[in-house]
């Protein structure tokens, strides 16, 4: 079998064009007979042709995010790399890799020419503004050979070069802490351009920036009042020379048919208001007001380290209805996060369409409690020219169903389409099994992700609020990253996370940080939450094999810990201040979701306990030798003063609740093993006594399926997930849900929607049991950093008599699939080229095999 190796990847690049690493690591993939494995390899490294090549032998096995081999980058190099790998015992190497290009975007502050361009016009802040639009021309009298545009703004922009829209993305530049992180993008706009007269416009939008956010009516122009483009133009012409075209103040300004936009609002167009031909040369601007610079730090300007927003994936609607009130609604079948695209024709003149959107129905109408303040709603109002296509520009919105009113010739299998979007992440995750309801359950997870993956990972995509919670990703972060490559995109978020860090070490509930009102503010440290400094870099790691976002998140996950430290004092016991403990435990009162049945400084010092010995791993990985030792001798002493206080010495804890146990299992805080036997007995009671209903929040939901399976109950595991009655995960499933619900019992039994005002029909914190799913069900998970050593370990129970995992990991795809047949087990497994694999199947001694595909059959599972 001939050796093959992929094109390399730089960092986690899905396309490295304006990357903001000088020494950008590189990844490949190997194919190869069974066994091979990696001896040492070389990279070729290619600047221009007139520079040639360079090479460099490494004698290593790795092939995961290996140091760059050459100097480093300047600002706006483009470099091709290819590899080839010799095995052990080769002295002939495989053929090149296909080579891979990279383009290093602009790096250093004084690269930045533009200077950010708003409006010169008067405008009432408190307002709800129109968005502008900015435009200039210019011309070109040379050749061009190539062109890059640099591009962001304050709110959100979309650039139009001579008429066309460049790129795909969405709400760019996404939200991140605007003062201190400003993502710029790069574009390839080489086809775009001509000799002669061009021009350059920009659309505007208040987004993030300046737009209405958070709770109790929202804030606005948290970030500044103004909303400004900044765009510079790099054009190579074919003698060498260059041109660079940037904002500026001879640029000019007006407004264009987008009456308002926001993220909660919804869009209001008015097609009457639009100026044909603006972005092209030769438009009439002589109506136009002048621009004015705005200041913007170019030593906060940052490339991005993850994928945009995009648009993902369309949906036809599945029916068309009529309320009971006589409305037009469209069901598209599935919770999505998006907008619709209408094919609009034979529309008069002024004539409105409104869409209102919302995730559920109630009594045949549009459920719009759940949406709180967001009023999700677009408008268009025609000009009257004949066919045309129109869709939202800034704003998303959580839903399944669009109420459509004002069009009453609307065919809506061919006139309207659901537009999925969310961070466009390469997927790496596949789960599948005998039982359609835990197949659906999967699924709502996925969907649930993709939906609240929107730049940062969100809370909830409909109702006002919308926020990066740090406890809800910490928790969700191992389903994610085998579902998605999100690693750049979570490693971007946490860099927010370091930023708005207090100096005491406190880790804020949500971040980007807005106003919370009364119930967030000030900031106090939370467990579960804060944990997401120490836990998720972890994940990362574990899950993707990158040290680095170890390194560059060290100093706030260090600082976390010591918070706790010095919380707890000499006690080891965190029991003071705010805790969320274990949020939305079903048990807890509508109007108190943290008031559950384990004691929430239970769950702080069990938290403390368990990132304290993370931390100490991440210190040993980076050799900080003197933090390994000091923060191994903290999480000892938690762990003992969690005994102390909350474990008596048969097993049985304070909180005699499901959550309380899981957390002494998974965490390891038992001191004997008859505390740990105890425990698991007694938590396999409370689930058999609750009918195997769940009765865990935040804190234990993604534990209680492990802590079961650790202490050999695995039936007790699957009748829990397996469950139908409220609350459970196929309650939701059964009651037609397509995304994870926010609480188990959003919808009750009846149809009716929860009355309760935080109720929302998308949030994935729920769905952790996923990963549980992969590990256990399945039966594939990390046996090393980055899968380079898997574990294949499924533990077949409840009704399912078949399952399999496929995963993409950083290697290439390890699978396993098996099936069950009158108590006889057949698995087969494959493992990438490069890594082993330890199959432990019930019955019979684990086994370590090389890479290839291994078969296991008429394995006895019975008891």
């Amino acid at each position: 079998m001939p050796i093959t190796v992929s094109p390399v990847s730089f960092e986690h690049h899905r396309e490295p064009l304006g990357i903001g690493d000088r020494r950008p690591r590189l990844s490949w993939k190997t194919t190869a007979e069974p066994g091979w494995t990696q001896q040492r390899y070389e990279v070729e490294v290619t600047r221009s042709s007139s520079e040639g090549a360079s090479s460099l032998v490494v004698i290593s096995p790795d092939s995961v995010l290996v140091p760059w081999p050459m100097e480093e980058l300047p600002s706006q190099a483009s470099v091709s790399v290819r590899v080839r790998v010799w095995g052990a015992n080769s002295e002939v190497p495989s053929a090149w890799s296909p080579a891979a290009t990279a383009e290093t975007g602009l790096l250093d502050p004084s690269d930045w020419q533009a200077q950010a361009i708003a409006p010169a016009w008067n405008e009432d802040p408190e307002a709800l503004r129109r968005p502008p639009l900015v435009r200039r021309e210019f011309n070109l009298t040379r050749p061009i050979r190539a062109a890059r545009l640099y591009v962001t703004a304050h709110g959100l922009c979309e650039v139009e070069i001579n008429g066309q829209r460049v790129g795909r993305e969405a709400l760019t530049p996404g939200w991140t802490v605007y003062g201190e992180r400003l993502r710029y993008a790069t574009y390839d706009v080489s086809e775009v351009l001509t000799v002669g007269l061009n021009a350059i416009g920009g659309w505007l939008a208040d987004g993030w920036y300046r737009g209405r956010l958070g709770f109790h009516g929202g804030h606005q122009n948290l970030y500044g009042t103004d909303v400004a483009l900044l765009a510079q133009l790099h054009i190579t012409h074919d003698d060498g020379s260059t041109t660079v075209i940037a904002t500026d103040g001879s640029w000019r300004a007006g407004f264009g048919p987008i009456l308002s936009t926001g993220l909660y609002e919804g869009e209001h167009y008015d097609a009457r208001e639009e100026h044909l031909g603006w972005s092209s040369p030769g438009f009439d601007d002589t109506g136009w007001t002048p621009v004015l610079t705005v200041p913007r730090d170019p030593a906060t300007l940052v490339a991005p380290d993850g994928p945009p927003v995009r648009c993902t994936e369309e949906l036809a609607p599945v029916s068309v209805t009529t309320s009971p009130t006589g409305r037009t609604i469209l069901d598209f079948g599935q919770n999505l996060v998006g907008r619709l695209r209408l094919r609009l024709s034979g529309l008069e003149r002024g004539q409105e369409i409104t869409v209102r959107h919302a995730e559920v129905l109630e009594d045949g109408e549009l459920c719009t409690r759940p949406l709180r303040g967001a009023a999700s709603t677009d408008v268009y109002v025609a000009a009257g020219r004949g066919d045309v296509e129109w869709e939202p520009r800034f704003t998303v919105h959580g839903f399944r169903y669009a109420e459509i009113s004002g069009w009453d010739d609307v065919n809506p299998a061919t006139d309207v389409t659901a537009r999925v979007y969310h961070t466009d992440m390469e997927r790496t995750g596949w789960f599948e099994s005998s039982d359609a309801d835990v197949n659906r359950l999967h699924e709502n997870v996925r969907w649930s992700m993709r939906g609240n993956f929107v730049d940062i990972p969100t809370d909830c995509p409909q109702r006002d609020e919308r926020l990066g919670w740090t406890g809800d990703l910490q928790v969700f972060a191992p389903t994610a990253t085998f579902l998605y490559d999100c690693s750049g995109m979570l490693g971007s978020w946490l860099k927010d996370v370091a930023i708005e860090q207090l100096e005491d070490g406190t880790v804020p509930w949500y971040v980007p940080v807005i106003p919370g009102g009364e119930e967030w503010t000030p900031i106090q440290p939370g467990a579960v939450w804060g944990d997401v400094a120490v836990l998720t870099p972890w994940t990362l790691y574990e899950r993707f094999g990158d040290t680095g976002v170890l390194a560059t998140q060290y100093g706030s996950a260090k600082a976390w810990v010591d918070l706790m430290a010095a919380r707890s004092g000499d006690s080891h016991l965190w029991n003071t201040g705010m805790q969320l403990g274990d949020w939305l435990d079903p048990a807890a009162p509508p109007h108190d979701p943290a008031d559950a049945t384990t004691d929430r400084y239970l769950v702080s010092t069990a938290y403390f306990a368990w990132s304290a010995q993370h931390l100490a791993d991440m210190a040993s990985v980076l050799g900080h030798v003197a933090d390994e030792l000091h923060y191994r001798e903290l999480a000892r002493n938690v762990r003992e003063a969690f005994a102390r206080e909350f474990i008596s010495p048969s097993g049985r804890v304070v909180s005699d609740a499901q959550t309380a146990y899981a957390l002494v299992l998974v965490f390891g805080l038992a001191t004997t093993e008859e505390q740990k036997k105890r425990s698991g007995a007694r938590l396999a009671e409370l689930v058999r006594a609750a009918g195997n209903r769940i009765a865990t929040g935040f804190a234990g939901t993604p534990l209680v399926t492990d802590a079961l399976t650790t202490v050999g109950e695995i039936e007790t595991a699957y009748a829990l997930l397996m469950e139908k009655e409220c609350p459970s995960w196929l309650y939701a499933v059964r009651q037609g849900a397509t995304t994870i619900w926010e609480r188990w019992d959003s919808m009750l039994p009846d149809g009716s929607i929860n009355p309760g005002e935080m109720t929302s029909f998308n949030h994935y914190a729920l769905g952790a049991v996923a990963d549980w799913m992969h590990r256990v069900v399945a039966g594939i998970a990390p046996a090393a950093p980055g899968y380079r050593s898997i574990l294949f370990r499924p533990r077949p129970g409840g009704r399912i008599t078949s399952a399999k995992a496929r995963h993409e990991t950083p290697y290439g795809p390890a699978s396993i699939a098996w099936t069950l047949d009158t108590g006889a087990l057949s698995a087969e497994v494959t493992v990438p080229t490069g890594c082993t694999a330890v199959v432990d199947l019930p019955g019979r001694p684990p086994v370590t095999v090389s890479s290839g595909t291994h078969t296991f059959t008429q394995v006895s599972v019975a008891s």
